[in-house]
């Protein structure tokens, strides 16, 4: 529990659990031993995270992108697996998601069951909001689309600043995604509905792995106070930043290491978030503001 947190206040029971999986990244090769990924082991990692998952009460299970590391082909193998899985279940994309051919670009939000690239949803009271960081990117959209011309500007230009972010599998929001976001937060607040927004790429702290437009995306979320959190992977070893008192938690690879797993279970309570880490994910106790107001009046956020 994190210091001086007063467990009087703490509610008996959540508004809703989920299941969080990072980067299984999976693929039919031999491992790197030098990065200690081991992709194909992630199928296995898998059905043992599903197990677990299956045992306890969830309202979804997400996957937050890396799903693959490479190739087309990946996705008839490791997309079964998840038909084990008794509970929703839905997929954010990564930048390894997009080592496809060319001809698969514009099919890869479809073949995982996504509606979009980026996509909310309700559960309960709460509103689930899911980015797409490759929105511009060197490698997902197609080769002719002026969103590459664009990640090439924006990467130049990060890395003429210096920043530990101008990494080419790295990527941001167009104008268009920041604006939806901007709609669909006001929407939630009017509709009293809490926020937890998904992503791959991390925001906060400062990260060589974080999105591109990384500090504009903060300043908007935190701007909204029925935002309680943001969820993403990408960064296999993990991290955790806090943002006018909202956790941003970067969740552990589970292609890391030949045999220790990593994935979670997060409960969701008005005052604080607990993720419980399985493997190499922690477990943590996550303090949140005190319920966020709409209109003079508290965020719904009754189960």
């Amino acid at each position: 529990m994190e210091p001086g947190y007063c467990s009087a206040i703490m509610s008996a029971s959540p508004f809703l659990r989920i299941g969080i999986i990072a980067d299984p990244q999976y693929a039919a090769i031999e491992p790197d031993l030098g990065m200690d990924r081991h992709y194909a082991a992630s199928l296995d990692k898998l059905r043992a995270a599903i197990a677990v998952f299956n045992e306890a009460d969830l309202a979804l299970v997400v996957t937050l992108g890396d799903i693959i590391d490479r190739d087309w082909r990946s996705f008839d193998d490791v997309l079964p697996v998840y038909d084990g899985l008794i509970h929703r279940t839905l997929f954010v994309l990564g930048n390894h998601d997009f080592a496809v051919a060319p001809e698969h670009l514009p099919d890869v939000a479809a073949r995982v069951g996504m509606p979009s690239p980026y996509y909310d949803f309700a559960v309960g009271n709460h509103r689930f909001i899911v980015l797409d960081g490759s929105d511009i990117s060197l490698f997902a959209p197609p080769a002719d689309d002026p969103r590459r011309s664009l990640a090439s500007q924006t990467l130049s230009s990060l890395s003429a600043q210096g920043c530990d972010n101008a990494q080419p599998w790295n990527g941001g929001l167009s104008d268009a995604q920041f604006a939806w976001l901007e709609r669909t937060l006001t929407a939630a607040e009017k509709a009293g509905e809490a926020v937890i927004v998904l992503g791959h790429y991390p925001l906060c702290p400062g990260n060589s792995h974080n999105m591109w437009d990384a500090p504009r995306i903060v300043d908007l979320l935190t701007a909204f106070p029925n935002f309680r959190g943001y969820f993403c992977g990408h960064n296999h070893d993990g991290n955790l930043g806090m943002a006018d008192g909202r956790p941003f938690v970067n969740y552990k690879g589970m292609v890391q290491t030949a045999d220790t797993n990593a994935f979670a279970i997060v409960s969701l309570y008005p005052d604080r978030m607990e993720i419980e880490g399985f493997g190499r994910e922690e477990t943590r106790v996550l303090p949140l503001p005190p319920a966020a107001m709409a209109d003079g009046m508290p965020i719904n956020t009754a189960p």
